[in-house]
């Protein structure tokens, strides 16, 4: 009952702010049909009921009942009671029955993970929080938290790092590595690249006056008791106003900073409520406690207070730093996530010496300390965290809490799948944000089978787990180490298998302490889901190597952990070929069967039910199959991608979701085809009404209703006509030649002008051709 008051938002006082989405606040505009709920659900998970466990172990037996039953009624007996049925009706049947196959063994998945994570729900206990106090009010280990940030707005890595800084954890250091050009030319982009420098250290400044404050306090205690006073029961009562006090000076300072926020959008709503002031609203619960010890002439005993001093100290004490790889020349500086981390994680626990070289500057291991050095602490944990995500106040301390309870040692990332803002102002994010939801139960439930994947919004991750799958190289005369693989956009993904053949594991934490944006607009969700289809199928392999050698090791490997990898790195592609096929093919009639769409029930009425729970409609159903419908082309676009990347060999760049406020344009291929799908299911409803065949009729008719609500409620018409006119404008447009341009001539350089060091330092390189040109050009002058 705690944890529920604790845990459920009060609205911030609202002291002349300005509210989100009103014109004056500069926030999206409200669409009709989008959330207006905006209190998120709670942290842990309702306990599910006996019924609710049943019923899923029932949906799972009818839906492979119902596959059996289909496979025999109709397939088989087709076979058996027509062998003479011709060459074309059974490779009808034997495509229709792959494709039925494929698409309920997805169906199946859903609901084994499903249940795996109901079982979770109803096992996991909450660690009290005086079992917390006591484990780490003697620690010596620390957590660093690398944010990855790529021309991020500035406000929205704000909401990042703070929530970063409010961790409560005994020894934490959080790291801006900003990965924009050092130098841009662009005045708007030179701006907001400082304004986001500036960022780490305004949020530093600002806790120092309570964190100097709680260090004070906590002296001072330490002060008034010693050795001798550890002996004692309990406190005096002047002991325990002087806690009461510094628990209301914190909580105010933190009311205080709620109030002085500007709320945008809901994401700054959830900022405020969940973030600010629901460690505050902790912190007035610990005053409650307090004042009823007082009440009762009582109070805790002198170990329990400094522990609750050391808790003020964990939640102001903070190091706050910008690293930006970028400016040095011995790093990689290969254009995606994986590498920007990887960058400054093999700079841990080392000291260099910055060495500058023909205009560059390069990092070196420092024989001799120097002052202007750079030194990179070590820790034993990382928090890897993207610049668009919120954590809440005790993620830390809860995870690495868990990745140190006994039986956890080999337990390489734990982390909370990412849920959804609420109270998204357009429909399409509203919907994205209840399929995240249902990814967040899947993943719990995959937990339960072993078959966890490392999602890489935010992650705890021991440092030693990454030592053990470091790949080394030499490029350019420089070491690169590559801890997070970069071959794939999924990076996560990559490195959870790597993880497991070296004998990791990874556990998610069942409760909800991360939340992450969802795209807005349609363009920016092309690009975020492009690239989440793209690279399954590339990992596959390392799968069936992890797997060979589990075996070897003679590990138990559950066949349901298999099988949910498979289906969470391939389903995607089967998926998407197997709807292509039901959408572009007329089957044959008589393949049609009601037992395919029994199977296919329990899977929609179990996600309906979650849903629910989450806090959305039931009929979302409907809403998401419209959005995958929509979304087709854009997965099998991934899925393409992963295949040329396959044969080719080649990396395929990392494309980050855009998040600005103004909407995205999305490619005109990817807004046409969901027309074109409009277009050939209104074909076939008159085709196979001419026919009679009212299988296909119904079928067709759900799609071409579902697609163009959905083309209307997430693309939006008049958008539409936008970005095909755009995509139009960008395939004719051409950049004109200047006429009459001609190459300027090489001019050969004077000894006084050549960078003799670069010639030095980079040798025969493209830096060098104007002077080769010259020595040439006056060769072919004598010579004539």
């Amino acid at each position: 009952m705690t944890d529920q008051l604790v845990d459920s938002p009060d609205h911030v006082r609202d002291s002349g702010k300005t509210t989100a989405n009103t014109p004056e606040s500069g926030g999206r505009r409200r669409q009709w049909g989008s959330e207006r709920r905006s209190e998120p659900m709670s942290i842990v998970h309702p306990t599910p009921s006996s019924r609710k466990i049943i019923l899923g172990r029932l949906a799972m037996l009818v839906t492979v009942g119902s596959w059996i039953y289909y496979v025999v009624s109709t397939v088989i007996r087709q076979f058996v009671e027509d062998p003479y049925a011709g060459f074309r009706f059974r490779l009808e049947s034997v495509s229709y029955l792959v494709v039925v196959t494929f698409l309920t063994f997805s169906a199946l998945m859903y609901l084994m993970a499903r249940q795996g994570a109901l079982y979770r729900f109803r096992e996991h206990r909450r660690v009290p929080r005086g079992e917390l106090d006591k484990h780490f009010a003697n620690y010596s280990e620390s957590v660093t938290v690398l944010v990855p940030s790529y021309a991020e707005e500035p406000h929205v890595v704000r909401g990042t790092l703070w929530s970063a800084a409010l961790q409560e954890f005994p020894d934490l250091r959080v790291v801006l590595l900003l990965d924009d050009p050092p130098n841009p030319t662009d005045p708007e982009k030179k701006a907001r690249l400082q304004q986001t420098r500036e960022l780490a250290g305004h949020i530093e400044s600002a806790m120092a006056a309570p964190a100097d404050r709680a260090n004070q306090a906590l002296g001072d205690f330490r002060g008034r008791y010693g050795s001798d006073g550890l002996e004692t029961d309990a406190v005096s009562p002047e002991e325990l106003d002087r806690l009461i006090i510094e628990y209301q000076a914190a909580a105010e300072w933190l009311e205080a900073m709620a109030e002085a926020e500007h709320v945008q959008d809901h994401v700054d709503e959830f900022f405020v409520d969940l973030v600010i002031m629901g460690l505050a609203r902790e912190l007035r619960l610990v005053l409650v406690a307090l004042e009823a010890a007082k009440a009762q002439a009582t109070s805790p005993d002198v170990e329990r207070t400094e522990q609750l001093y050391l808790r003020l100290t964990w939640i102001f004490n903070v190091r706050m730093e910008n690293f930006e790889r970028k400016r040095y020349a011995s790093l990689s500086h290969e254009a995606n996530k994986a590498m920007n981390l990887n960058a400054y994680i093999s700079l841990m626990g080392k000291r260099w010496r910055k060495e500058e070289t023909a205009g560059q500057t390069v990092l070196r291991p420092a024989s001799t300390p120097r002052e202007d050095d750079l030194v990179v602490p070590d820790s034993t944990y990382l928090l890897t965290l993207d610049a668009d995500s919120l954590l809440l106040r005790d993620y830390c301390l809860r995870l690495v809490y868990f990745l140190e309870s006994p039986g956890n040692e080999r337990v390489a990332v734990t982390q909370t799948p990412y849920s959804s803002f609420r109270g998204a102002p357009t429909r399409i994010e509203r919907i994205a944000g209840a399929t995240t939801d249902i990814q967040h139960i899947l993943h719990q439930g995959m937990s339960y089978y072993g078959a966890t994947f490392w999602v890489g919004a935010n992650a705890i991750i021991r440092k030693r787990a990454l030592e053990d799958i470091v790949e080394v190289e030499t490029v350019g005369g420089f070491e690169v180490r590559t801890y997070i693989q970069d071959r794939t956009v999924i990076e996560d993904t990559e490195s959870s298998i790597d993880l497991g053949t070296h004998g990791w594991t990874l556990v998610n934490y069942p409760e909800r302490l991360s939340y992450s944006a969802t795209p807005p607009d349609f363009g920016s969700l092309v690009v975020q889901r492009r690239r989440w289809a793209n690279g399954g199928l590339l990992i596959l392999p390392k799968l069936w190597n992890q797997l060979s050698q589990r075996r070897y090791q003679r590990e138990r490997i559950l066949f349901r952990e298999v099988l949910l990898r498979v289906n969470y790195m391939a389903s995607i592609t089967w998926a998407s070929f197997g709807l292509l096929f039901l959408l572009a093919y007329p089957y044959d009639s008589r393949l049609l069967s009601p037992a395919v769409f029994v199977a296919a029930l329990p899977y929609f009425l179990c996600m309906g039910s979650d849903l629910r729970d989450c806090g959305h409609r039931f009929s979302d159903i409907f809403r998401i199959y419209g959005f995958n419908l929509i979304l087709l082309p854009v997965n099998l676009a991934g899925v393409l991608k992963s295949l040329q990347q396959g044969l080719t060999g080649d990396k395929i760049p990392f494309v980050r979701t855009p998040k600005v406020k103004n909407r995205t344009a999305a490619p005109a291929i990817y807004v046409l085809i969901p027309y074109a799908i409009v277009a050939f299911s209104a074909l076939t409803i008159w085709r196979d009404f001419q026919h009679q065949n009212w299988g296909n009729v119904a079928f067709a008719s759900l799609n071409a209703v579902l697609a163009m609500v959905c083309i209307q409620s997430y693309i939006g018409l008049w958008n539409s006509v936008v970005d095909v006119f755009l995509g139009a404008i960008n395939w004719l447009y051409v950049t004109p030649k200047v006429k009459g341009q001609v190459k300027s001539p090489v001019v050969p350089k004077t000894a006084e002008e050549v960078d003799w060091q670069s010639i030095l330092y980079h040798g025969d390189r493209r830096l060098n051709r104007d002077l080769r040109d010259g020595t040439d050009r006056r060769r072919r002058i004598s010579l004539r």
